[in-house]
């Protein structure tokens, strides 16, 4: 096999914090190398300056045997390597088809003005591809949903024809349907001897796809595993550094639920996302919801916080009607969103003031007064107690992993002690460990009287954690299911397609 990628000795430090020491890595062509640690590991860092995003402190890179060191992402994609980045990629406020050609509307200049016409039928041409044609190209880019958006990332980075791709969390946001794209992708690539670093949290999925799998821990290399020693024990020890110890999801089946109702919500209607969708929350209760992507599970969290008004139909929460996101938060309401970074998140702003903005009731001096020693001490208890991997609360949020991201989202509700919490896909892109911490602090909750709408699109999360199960298709309730071991994804796929 040919030798791609090449990284050696590469460091790199975000103030005194150290993402990478002194880190070698090759990449192979015709082979998917997977890479797999927990957050804060140094995996998107690494990749992320091989793709032109950020430079490193120390360190050489090579491209085909030849010295490597991109300006930018575009320039690495025009000479070859490609990113789909764990975030939102994309610009809310122009097209889909301005997205996808990014930098590169001089290639459709007509005179002094751009050839619109020809950059979105480019562009649609682009989608169709890689089997995104259900996205309109000439579509605004703020009005289509997270996985859309993604798509068209995928989109973008794929008309650049990659020798490298690198695909970094990225199916943690998708569907089926869209994983399928970019599984589809990955595999024609290995197939014409391209190379593809793959970047994921989900063990039996990297597993599955991958050549070899390197593991980083703390910024180093630990292990790296061919396919042949693929064991899921190992990887996990040499990812955390020690086993598992205790359960992963919840083992009890008692079905323990107080009668008391916190949450009704009744014939809520919202364009073609929610349909006369009725049901109640109960005092103490983990309720799933759970579906394909687009059947109006993630709109019904957004409905539930009041960021979007139903059109018709009401929710209650104690009995208080709930009009907007204050009287939500009045009322002990907390959301976490799916899409974290534009929704849940100010990413320019310290560890500090995202946690605080949520919790000023709580800590100033008659709703008003501010006083540092006591907002310290309030940000401080969340940092220790969901032990936020950070140099000190000051850091910005935007310098810290996907999963120490939405360490600060969950803590900005628990600092508050929300009575109700809204999760929507609160695991997405963390790893197995803290997969494992946020379980046991919903069921911690829950034994405290807490109660939680989850909202997943993992269904073994779903059947795994909560005490009710409810399958959204359509906008509808079409299934609900009562805790029980002998439920399976299966039975709750027959309602979901």
């Amino acid at each position: 096999m040919d030798t791609i990628v090449e990284i050696r000795q590469m460091s790199k430090s975000f103030g005194p914090t150290v993402a990478l020491d002194h880190v070698d890595l090759t990449a192979y062509g015709g082979e998917i190398l997977g890479l797999i640690g927990e957050n804060g590991s140094g995996k998107s860092t690494a990749t992320s300056i091989y793709a032109g995003m950020q430079n490193c402190d120390e360190g050489e890179m090579l491209f085909r045997g030849e010295k490597w060191n991109p300006s930018s992402m575009n320039d690495a994609l025009k000479k070859g390597v490609g990113m789909i980045v764990q975030e939102n990629g994309t610009v809310p406020g122009i097209s889909a088809a301005e997205n996808i050609f990014l930098g590169e509307t001089k290639e459709f200049m007509s005179g002094l003005f751009v050839n619109r016409k020809k950059m979105i039928k480019d562009a649609q041409d682009a989608l169709n591809r890689i089997g995104a044609d259900h996205i309109n190209a000439a579509a605004m880019t703020g009005s289509l949903d997270f996985q859309d958006r993604k798509l068209i990332e995928i989109a973008r980075v794929m008309t650049g024809s990659p020798s490298v791709l690198v695909v970094d969390e990225t199916t943690t946001a998708l569907s089926q349907k869209g994983r399928d794209i970019i599984y589809r992708i990955m595999q024609e690539m290995k197939e014409e001897g391209k190379c593809v670093i793959f970047i994921s949290h989900d063990l039996d999925e990297i597993m599955n796809k991958c050549d070899r799998l390197t593991v980083l821990r703390d910024g180093k290399i630990i292990r790296t595993f061919s396919h042949d020693e693929f064991e899921e024990g190992a990887i996990k020890a040499a990812m955390i550094g020690r086993e598992l110890k205790g359960s992963y999801y919840r083992d009890d089946y008692d079905g323990t639920v107080s009668k008391e109702t916190v949450l009704e919500a009744d014939n809520l209607n919202l364009s073609n996302q929610l349909k006369d969708f009725s049901f109640s929350l109960h005092k103490g209760e983990i309720l799933g919801i759970g579906g394909l992507s687009h059947c109006g599970m993630h709109t019904l969290g957004k409905v539930l916080f009041a960021a979007e008004k139903a059109e018709s139909g009401t929710f209650t929460v104690n009995g208080h009607t709930v009009r907007n996101e204050a009287e939500a938060m009045k009322y002990n309401i907390g959301y976490v969103a799916k899409d974290r970074d534009v929704e849940s998140l100010c990413l320019e702003a310290s560890i500090k003031d995202n946690i605080a903005i949520a919790g000023l009731d709580k800590f100033a001096v008659n709703n008003f007064l501010i006083l540092p020693k006591r907002e310290k001490q309030y940000v401080n208890e969340q940092v220790e107690s969901l032990s936020i991997k950070c140099h000190d609360a000051d850091q910005y949020v935007s310098t810290l992993s996907g999963g120490n991201k939405q360490k600060v989202a969950f803590g900005k509700w628990i600092g508050r002690d929300s009575e109700i919490l809204i999760l929507d896909c609160p695991t997405r892109g963390v790893d197995i460990g803290v997969k494992q911490a946020m379980y046991q602090l919903m069921y911690r909750m829950k034994q405290e009287g807490k109660s939680i709408i989850l909202i997943s699109e993992e269904l073994a999360e779903l059947i795994g954690m909560s005490d009710r199960l409810i399958i959204m298709k359509d906008g509808h309730l079409a299934k609900e299911f009562a805790r029980s071991p002998q439920l399976s994804e299966a039975d709750a796929i027959e309602y979901m397609i």
